[in-house]
């Protein structure tokens, strides 16, 4: 009996050990850093990412040992590159290998900053974000903060410039952000771009230091200081023009605008929107998923072999959405069924029903080879796709209408005139002619 219980002893100790390399597992982040300074000025970021269960690696950017596949396999989940200035990554790290690894599914939080260099210029390029000249930084007039030094770049960014999708950015606040850093605008013809953060109508980006020349990079709210992209795969990439945004001294900072009368705010709001956009990035939040699918004729259980035309069919799924590390389910009143050949025949709102969404509707009188499908895009979710190939077949010849009601005259006409033959015959063959006298 001891020796059993050892045994068991031992067992549940394996399966728990392998639980937690499990979860540990999913949240594999490679964090790269210009130095190894910066871990400690954006500590807070940086704890509040450990203490949701991501196992951090912190590297220099130019670490030669730096590896993110090996052996044909990723060896992180998530990318942190906070080294602005990088001019070559280490190892054999480059914009390909992150292209790659974003490709792959790969999450990346990239923070830029004003002496950004060319290999996060190139990245931008390739996500639909193109970066301002070095040196260059994002410049208003009317909305910096009371501390700015005179240069008027650091900038208090209003909540209303924000993306409206809380998913994304949060629960509503009315703090104020601090930024300071480069400008960024986004490839007009690229419809996967998020403008998660613009600037005002006042703010431009140009070089500090000197006078206007040109016509800046990017004007108006067409600057953004920060961005996102949710890839095909549903792979996600933020950009933030601003290292100091996640920066402990940005976070604990009180914030005015230099304008008489603005409103002091004892903290800004850069904690909540570092720590939403790090949840969205690293797919916390606005992550789906199709359950169970199911397909059968009203009153029945089952699906059969195949559908006949103008049948009355009962079509149900289960959508879960991620959050706080459980699958729970999605609350919509968007989703859409449609029931497609080569174009969709039918299309449908789903209602909720349960934990299920489902919905009743009668097959077209066209048969061949349909499917039902639901796919939902919404802003800060990740793409959900589900599609189901069923038959639908005409009806048998026992299965037609014995008395078509729109047929009734026609059926009157000929037992009408059966009858009227009937009459006539009897006539005909009864009548007996009178005989002629002489």
């Amino acid at each position: 009996m001891d020796v059993g219980v050892k045994v068991q002893s031992i067992l549940l100790f394996v399966c728990f050990l392998s639980a937690v390399h499990c979860v540990s597992a999913d949240g594999k982040t490679l964090v790269l850093l210009d130095n190894l300074n910066i871990r400690d000025t954006h500590s807070i970021f940086f704890r509040s990412l450990a203490d949701r269960g991501f196992d951090l690696t912190f590297k220099t950017a130019d670490d030669p040992s730096l590896s993110l596949i090996k052996y044909g396999q990723f060896l992180y989940d998530h990318l942190v590159i906070f080294s602005p200035s990088v001019e070559d990554f280490g190892g054999n790290i480059n914009v390909e290998t992150i292209t790659s690894f974003i490709d792959g599914g790969g999450n990346v939080l990239v923070a830029a900053s004003s002496d950004i260099g060319d290999p996060l210029r190139e990245l931008g390029s390739e996500c639909g974000i193109e970066f301002d000249e070095e040196k260059t930084g994002v410049i208003d007039h009317h909305n910096y903060d009371v501390s700015d030094p005179g240069e008027h770049t650091l900038i208090v960014a209003d909540p209303e410039n924000l993306l409206k999708a809380p998913t994304i950015v949060g629960k509503p606040t009315n703090k104020p952000v601090l930024f300071k850093g480069v400008g960024m605008v986004a490839d007009p013809d690229n419809p996967l771009v998020l403008d998660i953060l613009t600037g005002s109508s006042t703010s431009y980006s140009f070089f500090p230091d000197r006078p206007i020349s040109q016509y800046p990079h990017a004007v108006g709210k067409n600057t953004l200081l920060i961005a996102g992209l949710q890839a095909r795969n549903n792979a996600r990439v933020v950009f933030s023009g601003s290292l100091d945004f996640f920066s402990d001294a940005y976070f604990n900072s009180a914030v005015q605008k230099a304008r008489p009368g603005s409103q002091r705010f004892e903290q800004t709001g850069n904690m909540e929107l570092a720590e939403a956009l790090s949840r969205w990035v690293f797919k916390e939040a606005g992550v789906l998923r199709v359950g169970a699918v199911t397909h059968h004729p009203v009153g029945e259980t089952t699906p059969p072999a195949a559908y006949t035309i103008t049948d009355l069919v009962e079509y149900s799924i289960v959508i879960e959405m991620l959050s706080e590390g459980h699958w729970v389910p999605f609350d919509g009143d968007d989703i859409q069924l449609e029931f497609v050949r080569i174009d969709p025949f039918v299309r449908t709102y789903l209602k909720k029903n349960g934990g299920k969404y489902s919905v009743q509707f009668k097959l077209p009188d066209v048969y061949g080879v349909f499917q039902f499908k639901v796919d939902y895009n919404r802003l800060g979710y990740t793409h959900l796709y589900s599609s189901t190939q069923v038959s639908v077949r005409p009806l048998q010849h026992t299965q037609y209408e014995r008395f078509i009601p729109s047929a009734f005259p026609y059926y009157a006409s000929v037992f009408s005139m059966m009858t009227g033959l009937f009459i006539f015959s009897v006539v005909f063959l009864h009548m007996k002619e009178k005989e002629k006298s002489d």
